[in-house]
């Protein structure tokens, strides 16, 4: 198959979270099969031209933008690292020539987000065009390509490239859904016959994954138990009626993993590779794990996180169970950034355990390895979770995941039976403080 891969962020070159990790290997993958799969995503002002060998096409690119007239961008051509897979990065100053891909310093969505990646899903569709590349399915990602769908099936019916074109959508997080002014539909040139409440309209605002789910051919989230929670009231974020009215054309299919970026046995981040067969090297990571974050090199059961601070991850069960944490020998190491209480409460609590907690606050993709590797139990308490990857990750690692039973982390852990020594980590499914304490305590009494 030709196929189209809209994304608006890849690894290595723009990440917020998973989307990058996913869209930066899975392409790779579909190439192996012999599918001719193109990759296209916005170039914002911190990817480096130059230390991507990014090649500049001829021709710029001209996309409709409505009541806005004919815009312009410029195109550069690259290729995924490690592979073939050309991706394409659309340059348009306006748009993504800031800092920041979704939010600004303050941590708010830009007020333009609406016109950036309508713009973004439209040039992808031109781009296709100009590269005379006839996709036999393009594949968007997120609310940011969700017009896209909807453009194939109005605007682009009859075209010769994009008319016969099949859709999936893959929602990585119902949560963000990119809801916006309804003048929007001036811009997106569907027609205000969409604006209705079974396709656009959501609240009397522009819902633009909304109607990505209405049109898309097929739609996929990244877990089969993410999938079945998504058609319900508790996880549906408003959608799930819409979702669970389209349930044939709804699959769940869990994240994969780039073990050439993750795995032991040739990580570049980490003190001593090690495999399942010299396992015992592994405490050399984690040695080098409590040295890198001034913790005593003590034996004793040290928990990883490396997460994003915010109510999604659990943060707040790790906040309320916090003190009581520290009254078990253990330690606990995090990585991670997001809501500011929350990064002033961890700092604190670095100062008060100085020999049982360390923290560094900000994102690290070194530090993230070493934590993998070094700790013996990974930590995610998550209130919801489409799939999950740092579970997977920790799979390969030998480090036992903890985790709440929601979403991927349900379908990739196997919950530890004492009785046979069977399962890979331990679950615990009540959303409270006093569950993750007796979970951690389990796996720390298991450890001991």
């Amino acid at each position: 198959m030709n196929i189209l891969f809209v994304a608006p962020e890849v690894f290595p070159f723009a990440k917020t979270g998973g989307l990058a990790d996913v869209a930066g290997s899975l392409p790779k993958a579909i190439k192996k099969l012999d599918h001719d799969i193109r990759v296209v995503m916005p170039r914002y002002y911190s990817i480096d031209r130059d230390l991507y060998s990014l090649k500049m096409l001829e021709t710029p690119l001209g996309v409709p933008m409505g009541v806005l007239g004919e815009q312009w961008c410029g195109v550069y051509e690259g290729r995924l690292p490690g592979s073939s897979v050309k991706i394409y990065f659309l340059e348009h100053e306006g748009y993504f020539g800031r800092e920041g891909i979704y939010n600004d310093e303050n941590g708010e969505g830009f007020i333009d987000n609406d016109l950036r990646f309508s713009f973004f899903s439209r040039a992808s569709l031109q781009l296709a065009k100009m590269l005379d590349f006839t996709p036999d399915l393009v594949h968007c990602n997120d609310w940011q390509a969700g017009a896209i769908p909807a453009m194939i099936n109005t605007v682009y019916k009859h075209d010769i490239h994009l008319g016969k074109a099949a859709t999936m959508l893959t929602i990585h997080n119902l949560q963000y859904q990119g809801v916006f002014f309804k003048g929007l539909m001036d811009i997106l040139e569907i027609g205000w016959e969409c604006f209705n409440f079974k396709e656009f309209e959501y609240h009397d605002q522009v819902n633009l994954l909304k109607g990505a789910i209405a049109h898309a051919t097929v739609i996929t989230t990244v877990s089969p138990k993410y999938a079945q929670e998504i058609q319900t009231e508790l996880f549906g974020n408003g959608l799930h009626d819409l979702l669970a009215s389209r349930y044939e054309f709804l699959r769940g299919v869990v994240n994969g993993v780039d073990y050439k970026e993750w795995s032991p046995k040739k990580d570049e981040y980490i003190k001593k590779n090690y495999s399942f067969k010299t396992i015992e090297d592994k405490i050399v990571c984690k040695k080098d794990l409590q040295k890198e974050f001034g913790l005593p090199k003590k034996k004793m059961p040290l928990f990883g996180m490396v997460t994003r601070l915010v109510e999604q991850k659990g943060i707040d069960l790790v906040v309320g169970s916090f003190d009581r944490l520290m009254s078990l020998d253990i330690q606990i190491i995090l990585v991670g950034s997001g809501s500011p209480w929350a990064e002033n409460f961890f700092r604190e609590k670095a100062q008060q355990y100085p020999k049982k907690f360390a923290c560094h606050i900000g994102y690290s993709n070194k530090l993230a390895h070493k934590v993998e590797a070094g700790a013996d139990f990974f930590l995610m308490p998550s209130r919801f979770e489409p799939c999950g990857l740092n579970q997977i990750y920790s799979l390969a690692y030998g480090t036992l995941p903890v985790v709440r039973a929601v979403g991927g982390l349900d379908d990739t852990v196997e919950n530890f039976i004492e009785q046979s020594g069977e399962g890979t980590g331990f679950k615990f499914y009540d959303y409270t403080p006093e569950s993750l304490f007796d979970t951690v305590g389990w796996a720390t009494y298991t450890w001991y």
